[in-house]
C-alpha cells in the first residue's frame, strides 16, 4: 500500500465510515460531493486518475470526504481538459489517499459485514491495535454532518449547464420559477440544471427558518442532498414540516429522507448504502427504468408512511424506496441524484421538478 495526496510527514489521522463506489468515471465529482462528508470512499474501478483533474467538473468549492482509497493510481493523464494530476489535486486540498490496495477484498468485506469505520494515518509508529482501538471511538450514526457542509448565508445562483453538456433545456411555457433551495450539502450541477430549466434560485442555509422562506413567496422549495443521518438533524425535519402543504416541495437524497420523516415515516441505516452511477430505478407509475447515480447510507421505510403518500420509484437492486409523492400536498422526492453528474443522464431534474 502506498499513500498519495496529503503529505505523509504531517502526522495526521482520520476516522471515517468506509463506503465503496461503483462508478467507472467521475472521481472528481465524487471528491467534491458534500454528501461524502464523514466518509472514506473506496473506488471499485481499479484504475483511477488517468483523466486528471479540471475545474469545470467540481460539485462544490472544496473536497469533503475524509480520504480516497484506490487500487491503481495512474502515473499519467491524457484528457484534453486536464490541468492537474489527481495526486497534486489532493495534496493541495489536504486530502488523504492510499493506493495499491486490494479494493476488491475490502468491497467484499463491506458487502458481507456492512459499512465499517476505517482509519487512515500517516503516523507509522501506530500499531494495528492502536488503529483498531481508534476505529471503535467514532460512529457516523447520530452525527450532524449537515452543519459542516451547508452555506452560512443566503445567496443567488445563476449559472446554467454549459451548452456543450446540456442534454435537456425544456422550460414550461417559458416561465421563470422562483425556487428556494435548502443547502444540506447541495451539488452545483443540481443548481445548474434547475437554472437551465428556467428557475431563479435562492440558496439558503440548512437552519433557514421556514417562516422566512414563506415570506419570500417561492413557487417551490428544494430540499437538497447531503451527508449523514437524517435523524441527527431534527431542526431540518421541523423546517420541512412547517413548509408542507404551504408550497410545492421537492426532495433529493437527504431531502427525500427528511420529507419521509416530516410526513411521519421512519428512516433506517442501510447495510452498506448505495454509492455509484449504475443503480437501476423503476418508476412504478410508468414502468420506465432509469440508470441512476446514488450516494446515501439511509433509506425511508415505506411501511411507516401515512395513507396518501405514494412510493413512486424503487431501486431494482434491493427494492428500497427511491421516490415518493403526495399529490394533494404537492410533494415529490427522489432518493437518487437526478442531475446525475457525471452521469448517466437518464433522469433529468427539470422533468421531475416542473411536474409539480
Amino acid at each position: 500500500m502506498a499513500p498519495f495526496g496529503e503529505p505523509s510527514h504531517l502526522g495526521r489521522k482520520e476516522l471515517k465510515l468506509v463506503v465503496f463506489n461503483t462508478s467507472l468515471t467521475g472521481y472528481q465529482e465524487i471528491l467534491t460531493d458534500p454528501s461524502y462528508a464523514g466518509q472514506f470512499v473506496l473506488m471499485t474501478c481499479p484504475h483511477i486518475g488517468n483523466t486528471g483533474v479540471n475545474f469545470g467538473d467540481e460539485e462544490s468549492s472544496q473536497c469533503f470526504l475524509g480520504g480516497l482509497v484506490i487500487r491503481s493510481l495512474s502515473i499519467g493523464t491524457s484528457n484534453w481538459r486536464c490541468v492537474e494530476s489527481l495526486g497534486d489535486y489532493l495534496t493541495k486540498r489536504n486530502i488523504m489517499g492510499i493506493y495499491d490496495v486490494d479494493t476488491r477484498a475490502i468491497t467484499r468485506r463491506l458487502r458481507q459485514d456492512g459499512s465499517l469505520i476505517g482509519v487512515l494515518s500517516t503516523e507509522e509508529s501506530r500499531t494495528d491495535g492502536d488503529l483498531l482501538q481508534m476505529s471503535r471511538s467514532w460512529d457516523i450514526v447520530g452525527v450532524d454532518l449537515i452543519g459542516d457542509v451547508s452555506c452560512t448565508s443566503p445567496y443567488e445562483w445563476v449559472d446554467k449547464t454549459e451548452s456543450d453538456w446540456d442534454f435537456n433545456t425544456n422550460k414550461r411555457d417559458g416561465k421563470t420559477f422562483n425556487v428556494i433551495a435548502y443547502d444540506f450539502g447541495i451539488k452545483h450541477n443540481i443548481l445548474r440544471r434547475l437554472a437551465s430549466h428556467g428557475c431563479k434560485i435562492t440558496v439558503v442555509p440548512a437552519t433557514w427558518p421556514a417562516s422566512e422562506t414563506l415570506i419570500m413567496k417561492p413557487d417551490g422549495v428544494l430540499f437538497s442532498n447531503g451527508p449523514g443521518d437524517p435523524s441527527a438533524v431534527p431542526y431540518a425535519v421541523q423546517t420541512v414540516k412547517e413548509l408542507l402543504g404551504k408550497v410545492p416541495v421537492f426532495g433529493i437524497c437527504m431531502g427525500h429522507q427528511l420529507l419521509g420523516q416530516a410526513l411521519g415515516g421512519k428512516t433506517f441505516k442501510m447495510k452498506f448504502g448505495h454509492h455509484g452511477g449504475n443503480h437501476p430505478v423503476r418508476d412504478i407509475r410508468s414502468g420506465r427504468v432509469d440508470i441512476s447515480a446514488q450516494n446515501h447510507n439511509y433509506a425511508v421505510d415505506p411501511a411507516t408512511l401515512p395513507e396518501g403518500v405514494e412510493v413512486t420509484h424503487i431501486n431494482l437492486n434491493d427494492g428500497t424506496c427511491a421516490g415518493l409523492a403526495f399529490p394533494s400536498m404537492k410533494i415529490m422526492s427522489l432518493q437518487y441524484h437526478p442531475e446525475a453528474s457525471p452521469g448517466p443522464h437518464d433522469s433529468d431534474l427539470g422533468k421531475q421538478y416542473t411536474a409539480l
